[in-house]
């Protein structure tokens, strides 16, 4: 037992120090922008009613330095909400090509997918750029993520992101910074780990860039309309191609937005149970990565031993330089340091849903339950 609580003690420290690593490494070397001509270029932005924050997220898209750009927002209620800031963005902005496309058509269980499938009828160029309604991009985005496709060996281009926890009344709730912090701490980290050792088998919502040849090789939204993790299958479908992923240094804010405990459990649980679904073998292994909870166990499997309590303490300090790391927030920001607390809260939280994830593989999507295949795909529960 002392045995196996030191190799998950010393598992722990090297996970976390190797993810400190990853990532300050990632704020100085990324995937090269390939030099070439920037083509006219389709966003296709699917919403669902009037989020937090949605005028600012597709504002910070309207006003992007771009030769030929054009937006396609759409949705699948015609009463959609989300339609009001769409006619102040046109009003604020006449001179962008913005179109709109309000179709409930669906094809297949994905809402989301159904609606960029409605989309592609009104998008008029070969480039495409897939982002979630609630993305914030920063000044030199767009050229940014399009540049590669010039190279006819890029697939997609995807955005790394940061989690910004909504705000209401003037502050962040309590379920939103730990939501935020699942992102920011334990997913994005093990993403630059996995491109750290040379892996490219991702791609995310936040943003996905690609020709429309390659997305019309695959078949289309249609081939990917009852896939939980669509972001993910449309990467693995044009690596099947032959196209490699890029992974861009455009990094891109998403809102998290988690009003309930209940919310965030479900959320992560399908966030969870999706990767598990997709990447079997990479999910049993993901345990390490909560590197915190597992120098716990270590230490506890050590019956207290002073080396097992020692690398619990090395872990614990190597999972606060990792928080510290993006450089946002800040090691001299007083608040920050108020707030680790939080940090044990969620690494926990996160542990106990990642070994629940085993137990099943039913998810809650807004007001409904589905059954995850071993495909990806998704099936409702009646």
């Amino acid at each position: 037992m002392l045995a196996l609580g030191l190799l998950l003690g010393g598992a722990a420290l090297g996970y976390a120090l190797t993810a400190y690593l990853a990532v300050l490494r990632s704020r100085n070397v990324a995937d090269a922008r390939r030099p070439g001509e920037l083509r006219p270029v389709t966003v296709l932005k699917p919403l669902c009613g009037a989020e937090p924050g949605l005028a600012e997220a597709l504002h910070t898209l309207c006003t992007q330095d771009y030769p030929q750009m054009q937006i396609v927002f759409g949705v699948q209620d015609p009463a959609d909400p989300a339609l009001e800031v769409v006619h102040a963005l046109r009003a604020r902005y006449p001179h962008l090509d913005i179109a709109v496309v309000a179709d409930p058509a669906r094809h297949g269980f994905s809402a989301k997918v159904s609606n960029l499938a409605n989309m592609m009828r009104a998008a008029r160029h070969e480039w495409l750029v897939l982002a979630d309604s609630d993305v914030r991009v920063p000044p030199g985005y767009l050229a940014g993520v399009c540049a590669p496709l010039a190279d006819p060996g890029v697939g997609i281009v995807t955005c790394p992101y940061r989690g910004r926890p909504a705000h209401r009344s003037g502050r962040a709730g309590l379920c939103s910074r730990l939501g935020a912090l699942f992102v920011n701490d334990w997913f994005m980290p093990s993403v630059r780990v996995a491109a750290l050792f040379g892996s490219r088998d991702f791609a995310f919502g936040a943003t996905i860039a690609l020709r429309r040849t390659a997305l019309e090789a695959f078949g289309g939204f249609a081939a990917i309309a009852d896939q939980l993790a669509d972001d993910y299958r449309v990467g693995e479908l044009t690596r099947q191609q032959g196209l490699r992923t890029v992974l861009s240094d455009i990094v891109v804010d998403t809102a998290v937005d988690e009003r309930s405990l209940r919310q965030l459990v479900q959320h992560e649980t399908r966030w969870l149970r999706t990767i598990r679904a997709v990447r079997p073998g990479g999910y049993a292994a993901a345990g390490i990565t909560f590197s915190v909870p597992v120098a716990l166990l270590g230490w506890a499997f050590a019956a207290g031993a002073p080396s097992a309590f020692w690398l619990l303490l090395a872990t614990a300090a190597a999972r606060v330089m990792l928080h510290f790391a993006p450089g946002d927030p800040q090691p001299t920001d007083a608040a920050a340091w108020r707030g680790l607390w939080l940090l044990p809260v969620g690494d926990l939280l996160g542990f106990a849903l990642w070994c629940w994830g085993f137990a099943a593989r039913e998810v809650q999507w807004r007001h409904a339950r589905y059954r995850v295949a071993r495909d990806g795909s998704a099936r409702p529960i009646t």
